[in-house]
């Protein structure tokens, strides 16, 4: 690809993915194999959830969710990505970059939120057992999952208006594997810090935020833990504990460094700012069935059930 500068800015982007062509074959073969590993984990996951009626409980209804935002996001990176990586760049509308910005931008924000719901429930689950009933109810997980998708879309409209103002005078060719709001900004024309300082804000405010949630629901339950008598106990929920901060670190900090740094000054190149992003968005999709559910004794007698092609257990009456 020859990096030529255009002078029709807001038509279209030439997305080009820095990757040398002696990574490529393996980078692609590696993208694929992550998505098929989230696209069976996942629909896997849903599927064993929505069948099972035991398992229609506040617990199991985030985790469905986080499993249908993961086949989400999936979907939408990681398929264009491999056609991006397989023919070096790729022509992409105008109005088509913006909603695939937009809507991984939503995807991002409703995982994160949703990760630190999740973490709250365990926290309750430990520290106020006898509670949990009252408090996590069906109701409040359902109106949880309803509002995710929007406040997202609500909190990230104004990307998309100042995405719109954005002027792309020099060049039109993003480097990188697919739109993305920073990269739009270093490109264009545009000098205002507004555009950056934004980001920054939002990440700061609904990403370190959760994250720093997510961080002192493990502690209290790790507190909690140490007052356990028996050490299979403990071990278990310090395993639990270890796992979950573990996708979590994958999903928050790839992604909070690579947001917050543009607008704070720094400038990543853009072999560093691809690689995070990636690592980020397809990694935590595809560990996040294996870490909440596939280690979970129910689902794992479901799946077996499943694949036994026996019939699940139909609702208990209350």
């Amino acid at each position: 690809l020859t990096m030529v500068n255009h002078s029709t800015p807001e038509t279209e982007f030439v997305l080009h993915c820095v990757i040398g062509p002696e990574q490529r074959t393996y980078t692609i073969a590696l993208l694929v194999l992550i998505y098929l590993v989230s696209l069976i984990g996942n629909l896997l996951v849903i599927l064993v959830i929505q069948m099972n009626h035991r398992l229609h409980s506040p617990m199991y209804i985030f985790i469905s969710t986080l499993a249908l935002i993961d086949l989400a996001n999936s979907t939408t990176l990681i398929p264009k990505m491999v056609a991006d990586i397989q023919f070096e760049a790729a022509v992409v509308p105008y109005g088509a970059c913006i909603l695939q910005m937009y809507i991984v931008y939503n995807l991002e924000q409703m995982e994160s939120l949703l990760l630190a719901f999740m973490a709250l429930d365990r926290y309750v689950a430990v520290v106020y057992p006898l509670r949990y009933n009252s408090i996590i109810t069906k109701k409040n997980v359902y109106i949880v999952v309803i509002v995710l998708p929007v406040f997202a879309f609500l909190v990230h409209s104004p990307f998309v208006v100042f995405a719109s103002e954005l002027s792309f005078c020099r060049t039109n060719i993003l480097p990188y594997c697919f739109c993305e709001y920073a990269t739009m900004v270093q490109i264009s024309c545009n000098n205002d810090p507004k555009y950056l300082t934004l980001l920054s804000m939002v990440v700061i405010v609904l990403g370190l935020c959760p994250l720093v949630l997510i961080f002192l629901s493990y502690t209290r339950i790790v507190v909690a833990a140490l007052k356990i008598s028996s050490s299979d106990g403990k071990s278990k929920v310090f395993s639990t504990c270890f796992t979950h901060l573990l996708v979590v670190g994958l999903f928050y900090f790839p992604l909070l460094t690579s947001y917050i740094l543009p607008g704070a000054g720094v400038k990543l190149s853009a072999e560093a700012y691809n690689t995070m992003v990636i690592v980020g968005n397809v990694v935590p999709p595809m560990l996040n069935p294996v870490i909440y559910s596939f280690r979970n004794k129910e689902i794992k007698n479901s799946i077996f059930k499943i694949l036994r092609g026996k019939r699940m257990a139909p609702e208990a009456t209350e």
